[in-house]
């Protein structure tokens, strides 16, 4: 059984960082580029922002007793077998799990240019996980 008040409570972290993000309004492409601590502040909040995601999509996966991932992309496939998420939505999320893994191993070779595109036209992404768990959840309830 799914521990709703663990996955909420990490939706409302997700919403609280996506906020962040929102929030930081002087951080243009020009201010991006040459200052580092935006850099960073984008950087981390996105890589915490995935970190959430796996979370949620590890505790889902391991409480229901879906099969076990092969990878963190292979993660959002399970939920899709499942009818968690769409399964066009997989492949952005893929593409996440990618970032992730070059976040965390390949640090030194991020381009700015490819965090600051995420930062701004990327976000959505988030939304759109937070809404498709948040149905699956309430589907659930429809359903007992």
């Amino acid at each position: 059984m799914v521990n709703e008040e663990v996955v909420n409570h990490l939706l409302h972290n997700m919403e609280g960082h996506l906020q962040e993000l929102r929030s930081a309004t002087d951080i243009n492409y020009e201010k991006f580029i040459y200052d580092l601590r935006s850099q960073r502040f984008v950087e981390r909040t996105i890589h915490i922002l995935i970190e959430i995601c796996f979370d949620i999509v590890h505790h889902i996966i391991s409480d229901q007793g879906w099969r076990e991932p092969t990878s963190y992309a292979d993660a959002f496939s399970v939920l899709a077998e499942n009818n968690v998420i769409d399964a066009e939505s997989v492949i952005k999320y893929r593409l996440m799990a990618q970032f992730r893994n070059k976040l965390v191993h390949y640090y030194e070779k991020i381009e700015p240019e490819q965090v600051f595109t995420i930062f701004s036209k990327h976000l959505t992404d988030f939304d759109q996980f937070i809404q498709s768990i948040n149905k699956w959840l309430s589907q659930r309830h429809s359903a007992s």
